[in-house]
């Protein structure tokens, strides 16, 4: 048996792992995940949530996406029909006032600070966004929560049983994909709960994406763009643009951020063509310029281009609907890049700076303090988006309160899934200087069939695992580069902190890195229990056969300090909070 047969089997039983002698050409065992035995549909949320996994088709929609590109009516064309069986018109989503908005990178943040600011306001509000964290009902939201499992389960056997009905012959699809499914159901939610206003986050997509069937939006806004998915939307940063841009209608007005000039002009051919007036939004500063500095809910530098945006989205709102205080005008400036007009430059409302202020969207720039445990909650998975990490890491380690006496530990949980370039990823990550870096699967258990909002049919465990491994392979190779000399005796100073916080010094070729089976099994080797809610039964088996976790856990337990950076995916971050925060799946 190969040494890299070896070591899955390994990490298959609990164990972690060492990077040695893994190889990338072993071919993944077939059949370890398995699709939940059929079962007549029940009026319980872990039911409907079941059913819908079933409906996880998203590698074979995503290829077909990719062969259709070229023509996104006819994703838009399937969507209506399905809009058509579920017993809505697409005249009857003229009703909702609905802000649109798409990027690559902070286009989450943007609904949530957008939605924040409305609600502030007074107005009963809708939310749909991509992906959930712990429960799929978190994609749908009313007034910022959650909608209720009793909520979701009426709403989804509703919609499934109406698609049942009117699946036809056998030559029509009888069921949407996965995210066109969540993307009709919370149409019928908004309209069933007669929300003022939804703010809806754009897929992957753009021009082709489902929820593109909007034909009157009251404002788009495209957030930072960046290179991502670069399979479905185009190896260029104006390739992308062109897709972001397809939410762009006739009259409608749209906002973009500060982008690269390519890109930048891109949208810009793009909105005059179907004469759609597109704004740049001035820098936050500008609209701080006279009054208090603005505080954002939401940590990081780069959230600053997200909540000017947001600003500039609800200011068009309350301005097309007639709301009162909207913003007192500044004296305007000209215009700036790309020949596009400056946005209005105002004075924010007191609801709008509060809206900013209390807005939370939990696994982005998130810290959680537990005892000597901090944790840095951070789904950055696009080489901008993990800049702004790194940022946003080493400037809170800058800010922290140093123990009076003992060492500090820092550790990386990370993983990347999709056709993403996790090796630069990873490289980014070197100057955050960690003593040890965890891999592991999107799980949260071995086995998550009793929790049905973690389940992921479109890969194999087999799969995940290699995929880490591979992580930890880039991982040694990038600490091998880096182990001369010259490099440890002047590693790369941090802002306002000390030259290194490294525990032990890492000879030149040894490794530093896990791999671990499921998230359950990663925290548990990292707080080494110390988290004083985060406390499972004694390791299994394994856990500390390698040297390196053996070793490790008695340096993690006699740390004074121990900062860990979880980031790479929104996935990997949603099950690490249901793990930290057993509240949010109640």
């Amino acid at each position: 048996m190969s040494r890299a047969r070896c070591h899955l089997r390994t990490a298959l039983f609990l164990a972690a792992v060492s990077p040695r002698g893994a190889t990338t050409g072993v071919a993944a065992r077939r059949g370890l995940s398995a699709w939940p035995a059929p079962q007549e549909p029940g009026m319980e949320y872990q039911d409907a949530v079941r059913t819908l996994n079933t409906l996880q088709t998203n590698a074979n929609y995503l290829e077909q996406v990719k062969r259709q590109r070229g023509d996104p009516q006819t994703q838009l064309e399937a969507m209506e029909l399905y809009l058509a069986r579920s017993g809505l018109q697409v005249e009857d989503l003229d009703q909702l006032n609905i802000i649109h908005i798409t990027g690559t990178k902070g286009k989450g943040s943007t609904c949530a600070f957008t939605e924040r600011i409305l609600r502030n306001y007074g107005l009963k509000t809708g939310f749909f966004s991509s992906p959930h964290l712990v429960q799929v009902r978190e994609r749908i939201r009313i007034n910022g929560q959650p909608i209720s499992p009793e909520l979701f389960t009426k709403h989804f056997w509703r919609l499934y049983n109406r698609l049942e009905e009117t699946k036809g012959d056998s030559s029509c699809v009888s069921m949407p994909g996965y995210f066109r499914f969540l993307t009709l159901m919370a149409f019928h939610v908004f309209l069933q709960e007669k929300v003022d206003l939804a703010v809806m986050e754009v897929g992957i997509g753009g021009a082709y994406d489902c929820t593109n069937i909007i034909r009157k939006p009251v404002v788009c806004g495209v957030s930072s763009l960046g290179i991502d998915h670069t399979g479905l939307l185009g190896e260029t940063m104006e390739k992308i643009a062109w897709q972001k841009g397809g939410i762009f209608k006739c009259g409608v007005p749209a906002f973009t951020v500060l982008q690269p000039d390519g890109p930048l002009a891109v949208l810009r051919d793009r909105a005059q063509q179907i004469s759609c007036p597109l704004y740049l939004c001035p820098p936050l500063e500008a609209l701080e310029e006279g009054g208090p500095p603005l505080t954002l809910g939401l940590e990081g530098e780069h959230q600053q281009s997200n909540a000017t945006l947001a600003l500039q989205l609800a200011r068009c709102w309350l301005q097309r609907k007639d709301h009162q205080g909207i913003g007192e005008l500044k004296v305007s400036r000209p215009s700036l890049l790309g020949q596009l007009p400056l946005a209005p430059v105002f004075q924010p409302t007191s609801h709008m700076r509060h809206g900013l202020r209390d807005t939370e969207w939990l696994g982005r720039t998130q810290l959680l303090r537990r005892g000597p445990l901090t944790w840095y909650l951070d789904g950055a998975h696009t080489t901008g988006s993990m800049q702004a990490c790194v940022r946003w890491f080493r400037q809170a380690l800058h800010r922290r309160e140093r123990p009076g006496s003992g060492s500090e530990v820092r550790v990386l949980l990370f993983n990347s899934t999709g056709d993403r370039d996790s090796a630069a990823l990873l490289k980014l990550l070197q100057p955050c200087q960690f003593d040890y870096a965890v891999f592991c699967p999107n799980l949260t258990e071995m086995s998550s069939m009793d929790n049905a909002d973690q389940q992921n049919f479109t890969v194999t465990l087999d799969q995940v695992l290699l995929r880490c491994l591979t992580h930890q392979q880039h991982w040694s190779r990038l600490r091998e580069e880096q182990a001369s000399p010259d490099l440890w005796s002047t590693p790369t100073p941090e802002p306002g902190g000390p030259a290194s916080l490294l525990v032990v010094p890492h000879p030149p070729h040894s490794t530093s890195s896990l791999v671990f089976s499921c998230i359950s099994h990663a925290l548990q080797w990292i707080s080494q229990g110390r988290d004083p809610v985060f406390q499972l039964p004694s390791p299994p088996r394994g856990l500390l056969a390698h040297p390196v976790a053996s070793s490790g856990a008695i340096i993690l337990q006699e740390a004074a300090a121990i900062h860990v950076l979880v980031t790479g995916s929104l996935h990997l971050v949603g099950g690490v909070l249901k793990l930290l925060e057993p509240s949010l799946s109640q």
